[in-house]
């Protein structure tokens, strides 16, 4: 007999088989952990249905088998070279395969040239962030099945991490979106994120085989693998234990298995764990620790003998947070628990009691803040919104008034605020990676069997805390498995938690390059500060002493309260919050609907209360709810796009048609290429600008996941492109920009130059047109109309050199013609905001940022919060080079990083401008050109602030900077937008 144990990061597969390779037994379990204990159990069962076995030849694979194949002396095969032999075994014909476990996820492409591509850093997207969603959307994984059959929409979810997907649902979630479509959202994401992230531009096709538990028995998941890589996967018979049988068909030792249980007993004795020093030493010093901390509290009234009050509201991303403060800032009630899904019912309820309670206590004025500000305000009448980060500044401050630094540790969040002259001038929120938020404390505890209070308290002293580093929440799960596998108690797991999340914060987040980077006057909250743990964590990390207030959970709400209170003191107005006559006749409904106003095709969610009132979200522009065009008459990134469209075109060409694929550096120099075309006798066709499906197209062949979103969208305007017939696209290299003579050189950036190159191997049916992506540079008008001679020459003989030097004539015209109307405009907007006393904010970026689809309408976000905006062209060219040279520190050859300089130089000397800049996950010259442009307007006391951009269509981030940093500069209220 051979047998092959599957050991993987939360599931056991056993496969035993007879010397023909017939599976003769199986079986498939969770192991919670406790893997020696279902290892034993599978071998008392294996041998009480086979009584007369006492050898077999054993192997073990699986991500958390090689330690106890090590610790036995028994032959382990790594998990991938397993499932090929297998595969290759029972299904010769298979082309791929698309593996799906707890913790990781795998493609392999079998055949002559076999590969295997399998997820390193992030776990987003495998079985346990499915059973994350599930445990989300609070039900058990099994249902979310049923659930997505009976969806109608799809929404943009963030799969390659858990926290984030968080963050995209939770929204949706609060506003009334169906569990159905979020259920299907969720399947769909993490088939995108694997074709994406492990596929890297290899083509998926032929025979495809589904293994793995998530595959197996979630039908939808298969069914959004099938739709993304328009092919018919199979889900073959044991699917589960492919791996398994892979072992034991490798399998060559005999093993004597009486001699197992001892042998594996042995093993786990042996190991050790590394671990960190106490967090307090004795009881002594902790009880110092909160005798210190016990001071940094607000005072405690009740609300029972008071006559009036002001109300805050925290509608945080899954828990509702509400204090209610006397006038002098008293807290005489306050109340924190779940939102389970739904706010709304928990501000009805709490507001109903309190009114029955305390009828003698009558609310002057209330403020929300948080994820579900709009929809709660909206529902329940309350007078004041504000941004969560001024919320938690007023709080901080009223404890605190030389703030000068804020972490706020929430659950799925983390917001780091740098106070300067008594305002907010930088933001620091998590948004690549959720690893270092509180979320997975309360989960383990969960786990473990402890409420997140005791697990809390255990760890306190915990001689020897776990070293789990500073890792993707998701693969935390399997460092604090392997540790209790290595005899770690719960304390010592519970201790290095804490740590962990205290070293996410600082390395993965705030990264200061010193502790007086940070400041002398730190004030900590959100939830989890309430563990102490975390707290002498952070402190024992960074050698300082900070404020800890006793409603560290309650900041925000409490913020909300002072806001209503400052607010009303300055303008004692009647509040609109509902009474207790109509809190019970309140109702509230949800229907979900796509809006068609527009090509953006915003998936809406109606909300519907008692006194007929609407709150719609989902909409990127106020369209859906004026029924009326958005006005972009202030907004130069949308007029920009309007030239383009109205660029003239050759409609009687002598070539045909040339295909353009619209994105990168195609946004600036599309004047220039079609001027050139249409005079060559080409008529141009420009990929779409505002088609959503773009990315979805071309998905599939993207060779490099950390490449930045633009680059990536390529791929699609050229799918989109090849869809259309076209057999003639032009796109070529481009070492150089034209020379704008602000910068020492003028370079583009790699990805923009080269990028054509990766399209052209990367793409096969590039090969069956004609792909014009030869090396061009605008640099030198002969050697261009050379180049440009030899390209077309081949295909077109009868092309002259002297058409194609009329031609370039024509095109360096229409180019600074372009951009002089583009400065036109920049100065008339310019002249009207002015004129009105409307706040002015350069939106930098590069050339690409103002494609919809990269910036998902930030342009217009900012605009109808009463902005007018320009992009850095615009005022980068009245910056003489010679003045910016001489205040930069860094090396100044990139056209489009002058631009930014040029950019931030103006913005700080004109005080009426802002700046905000849109920078790409992982794009290392943007993280270059934001330090130096941050560097150019703190020196001169300006504030700036930055948006990360990229794939995830989550504008949660950038409405939390754009108002941040209109209310720090006290542009205007934001109340009433």
């Amino acid at each position: 007999m051979r047998i092959g144990l599957d050991v993987g990061s939360t599931t056991i597969k056993i496969a035993a088989l007879d010397d023909a390779g017939n599976l003769l037994y199986c079986k498939y379990q969770r192991h919670y952990s406790q893997i020696a204990k279902r290892i034993l159990e599978l071998h008392d069962e294996l041998l009480q249905k086979f009584p007369g076995l006492r050898t077999a030849h054993l192997a073990i694979s699986g991500s958390a088998g090689i330690g106890i194949a090590e610790g036995c002396g028994l032959q382990f095969v790594q998990e991938v070279f397993a499932e090929k032999v297998c595969t290759e075994r029972l299904h010769p014909e298979t082309d791929a395969v698309i593996e799906l476990g707890g913790e990781d996820a795998k493609i392999l492409f079998l055949g002559r040239h076999f590969d295997a591509r399998m997820n390193d850093s992030c776990a987003g997207g495998t079985g346990a962030f499915i059973d994350q969603m599930a445990s989300l959307l609070n039900v058990e994984t099994a249902a979310m099945n049923d659930l997505a059959r009976q969806a109608t929409t799809t929404y943009t979810i963030a799969s390659r991490c858990g926290v984030f997907a968080k963050s995209d649902i939770q929204p949706l979630l609060n506003q009334g979106a169906a569990k159905s479509d979020l259920a299907a959202s969720i399947f769909h994401a993490v088939a995108s994120q694997t074709v994406t992230g492990l596929a890297k531009g290899r083509p998926i096709e032929g025979d495809v085989l589904y293994l793995g538990g998530p595959l197996t028995f979630i039908s939808c998941l298969r069914e959004s693998f099938d739709n993304i890589l328009n092919i018919k996967g199979v889900c073959p018979e044991n699917s589960l234990y492919y791996v398994a049988m892979g072992a034991a068909f490798c399998a060559e030792r005999e093993v004597d298995l009486d001699e197992l249980p001892a042998k594996l007993a042995a093993a786990i004795k042996t190991h050790t764990f590394e671990h960190l020093p106490p967090l307090f030493k004795n009881q002594e010093e902790y009880t110092e620790f909160a005798r210190r901390h016990q001071r940094d509290s607000v005072a405690i009234g009740s609300p029972e003998g008071a006559a009036q009050a002001f109300i805050g509201i925290d509608s945080g991303s899954t828990t509702i947070k509400i204090t209610v403060i006397s006038p002098q800032g008293e807290l005489l009630d306050s109340f924190y628990q779940s939102n389970k899904g739904n706010p709304v019912v928990a501000v009805r309820d709490y507001l109903t009691d309190f009114y029955q309670k305390y009828p003698g206590c009558r609310l002057l004025g209330g403020a929300v803040t948080g994820y579900g500000e709009d929809l709660i305000r909206h529902g329940f009448g309350i007078d004041y919104g504000i941004v969560e980060t001024m919320a938690h500044f007023y709080a901080a401050q009223h404890l605190e008034p030389q703030v000068d630094f804020i972490l706020d540790i929430g659950g799925q969040d983390m917001k780091c605020l740098k106070i300067h002259n008594g305002a907010i001038d930088n933001i620091f929120l998590n948004e690549a990676c959720s690893s270092g938020c509180g979320s997975f404390l309360p989960t383990f505890a969960e786990i473990l069997g402890y409420t997140a209070e005791k697990f809390a308290k255990i760890g306190l002293f915990a001689d020897k805390p776990v070293d789990l580093g500073s890792r993707c929440t998701v693969f935390m799960n399997s460092s604090v498995k392997q540790a209790q596998k290595d005899g770690a108690s719960v304390a010592n797991i519970s201790a290095g938690l804490s740590i962990s999340i205290v070293k996410n914060a600082l390395y993965k987040v705030i990264r200061p390059g010193s502790k007086e980077a940070i400041g002398k006057h730190i004030v900590v909250q959100g939830g989890t500060f309430l563990n102490d743990c975390v707290l002498r964590a952070f402190e024992q990390e960074m050698g300082l002493q900070v404020v800890r207030p006793n409603i560290a959970g309650l900041m925000g709400a409490y913020g909300a309260a002072l806001y209503a209170q400052r607010r009303y003191a300055a303008d004692p107005r009647p509040t609109a919050i509902v009474n207790l006559q109509q809190l019970r006749a309140f109702t509230h409904t949800v229907k979900g609907v796509t809006c068609g106003l527009c090509s953006n095709h915003c998936h809406l969610t109606v909300n519907t209360f008692a006194s007929g009132k609407r709150f719609i979200s989902g909409n990127r522009c106020e369209r859906p709810i004026t029924h009326m065009a958005p006005k972009d008459d202030l907004n130069l990134y949308r007029q920009k796009l309007e030239l383009l469209r109205q660029l003239p075109n050759n409609e009687q060409p002598a070539h045909g048609v040339m295909g353009v694929p619209m994105g990168l550096n195609m946004y600036e120099l599309l004047p220039f290429w079609q001027a050139l075309l249409n005079a060559l006798g080409f008529k141009v066709l420009a990929s779409p600008i505002e088609d959503k499906t773009i990315y979805r197209l071309g998905q599939g062949t993207i060779p490099s996941d950390t490449v930045c979103y633009p680059a990536k969208l390529m791929h699609g305007h050229i799918k989109w492109l090849l869809n259309k017939g076209v057999q003639n696209i032009f796109y070529p290299c481009m070492t150089y920009n034209i020379d704008e003579h602000s910068a020492e050189n003028c370079y583009n950036c790699p990805v923009v130059a080269y990028y054509p190159e990766a399209l052209h191997a990367n793409m096969r049916e590039l090969g069956k047109v004609h792909f014009f992506f030869d090396y061009l540079g605008l640099l030198h008008k002969k050697v261009l109309v050379k180049k440009l001679y030899e390209m077309f020459s081949k295909d077109y003989p009868d092309m002259t050199k002297a058409q194609i030097k009329t031609a370039v004539d024509a095109a360096f015209q229409a180019y600074y013609a372009f951009e002089a109307q583009v400065r036109e405009r920049g100065e008339k907007i310019i002249a009207q905001a002015r004129a009105l006393g409307k706040p002015l904010v350069v939106l930098a970026g590069r050339p690409y940022h103002i494609d919809p689809k990269v910036n998902h309408s930030i342009d217009r976000l900012i605009t109808t919060m009463g902005a007018a905006l320009v992009s850095e062209d615009a005022v980068s060219v009245y910056v003489k080079p010679q003045d910016l040279d001489a205040d930069l520190q860094v090396l100044n050859q990139w056209t489009y990083h002058s631009r930014l300089y040029a950019a931030a130089k103006y913005v700080a000397e004109n005080p009426d401008m802002h700046m905000i800049q849109l920078v790409s996950f992982g794009c290392g010259c943007d993280a270059i050109t934001a330090d130096e442009c941050r560097r150019i307007l703190e020196e001169r006391g300006r504030i700036y602030t930055q948006i990360k951009i990229d794939d995830i269509d989550n504008l949660g981030a950038a409405k939390i900077r754009i108002r941040s940093l209109f209310s720090a500069a006290n542009l205007f209220d934001l109340d009433n937008n």
